[in-house]
């Protein structure tokens, strides 16, 4: 049973806020090099194409996000459309593979940080991950209010001298040409593979669906509007790179390195700073989202230790406190790059689940939807597919069978609410 809330503290600007900031993560730092080195010169066209693929799985979420005033995304499209098992272990791959990047992220983060500042041995570096875990959990749990002007104002800040580096190209890349782009071949389709990495993000959007202010607007545009403006800004950033360096695949930061040829140390510096901004802004956001996962795929038939409940400020206070003792244990593991390869599989069960139930829903009639609003659906089944059979390996093949192994027996130790009195 959910607790009274005092008002909802997303506005629009910070819900389209929350979705550029999953998307505008560290990866476009150093996506440019990758992409290069596997299609010279088509950099641009690349992340151009590959973002008009992904406007339908945009569309896709924006339909469904819209029709459900509740948190949880994935997990309560799959529950409307296909019952209660299906939602629950589609919620409990996507917490999971939340908590490892989530983790990855912190760990990544601090180690960089204290390696600039020359602290890379002793003590700690080794509480510093867990550290940062507890205080980014304690902003969350003051309440959703705080943490949405946290995100807003860290989501500026990484764009800031990322928007600074396309108005230095605009204002001295005059006279820089684009080398000529290869003719597409098998390196096309794994740097569009490096692309829809880079561009995920905005289906975190409905993920807090119950927590926004008119939330059936709010929701579809924010959805798709972040994923339009964080993918224009990408496009911009991969053009001034594609310029600015001959070298650009042997780059280890290639907007770091473009920076610096255009305008000199001080914009490098700025981008350099920028990546620690934005590793902390994706942190942080995935801390806010993460455990609405679990509360979701825990709001169902079935009840699992009350981890449903929120806060009158907001906050899944239960679920929150598991996510944040879960990833305090993982980030203190040390090296555990093994674990983190669920990412495809993550994709699949969100993307795909979320389209099937878009088809099944419209097929159904059900929540106002109709069949031919389902469109976007097929193009998404698409995507998914496409992504697990490029870019699944069999360490995660592995640790999604342990996964959802682990799922199958939290759904069997979770009680129906009928029979704990609840309803």
């Amino acid at each position: 049973m959910r607790e009274e809330r005092d008002g909802r503290a997303v506005g629009p600007v910070h819900l389209l806020a929350l979705g550029i900031n999953g998307i505008v993560g560290v990866g476009i730092f150093f996506a440019p090099a990758d992409i290069a080195a596997r299609a010279p010169g088509a950099g641009t066209v690349i992340f151009a194409v590959t973002a008009l693929l992904l406007v339908p799985v945009a569309l896709a979420f924006a339909v469904l996000g819209g029709r459900f005033d509740e948190d949880g995304g994935p997990v309560v499209f799959a529950r409307a459309a296909f019952g209660e098992n299906v939602s629950f272990l589609v919620g409990w791959v996507a917490y999971v593979s939340a908590l490892f990047s989530s983790s990855a992220v912190i760990v990544g983060l601090t180690r960089a940080v204290l390696s600039i500042a020359g602290v890379e041995s002793g003590l700690l570096p080794q509480v510093a991950p867990a550290l940062l875990v507890a205080l980014i959990a304690a902003v969350v749990a003051s309440g959703l209010r705080l943490s949405a002007w946290v995100w807003t104002s860290l989501t500026a800040l990484k764009l800031l001298p990322l928007v600074l580096l396309v108005l230095a190209f605009a204002a001295f890349g005059r006279g820089l040409a684009a080398p000529a782009a290869a003719a597409p071949d098998a390196g096309w389709l794994r740097a569009a593979l490096t692309v829809v990495f880079a561009c995920q993000g905005f289906e975190i959007v409905p993920v807090i669906a119950g927590q926004v202010r008119t939330s059936a607007r709010a929701v579809p545009l924010a959805t798709v509007g972040s994923l339009v403006l964080s993918v224009a800004l990408y496009v911009l950033l991969v053009l001034a790179c594609v310029s600015a360096l001959p070298e650009l695949a042997s780059s280890p930061a290639p907007l770091v390195d473009t920076a610096r040829a255009l305008a000199g140390p001080g914009l490098a510096g700025l981008l350099f700073l920028g990546t620690s901004v934005s590793a902390l802004g994706i942190a942080f956001g995935m801390i806010v989202t993460t455990p609405r996962y679990l509360s979701a795929l825990a709001a169902g038939e079935r009840s699992l230790f009350g981890l449903d409940r929120i806060s009158p400020r907001g906050v899944p206070l239960r679920a929150l406190a598991v996510t944040w003792a879960v990833d305090t244990i993982i980030v203190s593991l040390g090296e555990l790059r093994e674990l983190f390869a669920l990412s495809s599989i993550a994709v699949l069960a969100q993307f795909g689940t979320s389209a099937l139930a878009l088809l099944a829903l419209a097929a159904r009639r059900e929540r106002g939807l109709v069949p031919r609003a389902a469109w976007p659906a097929l193009p998404t089944l698409a995507v998914a597919v496409l992504l697990v059979a490029l870019g699944a390996t069999q360490n995660e093949a592995i640790v999604a069978a342990g996964t959802i192994a682990v799922g199958a027996v939290l759904l069997w130790l979770a009680r129906r609410r009928e029979d704990n009195g609840v309803r």
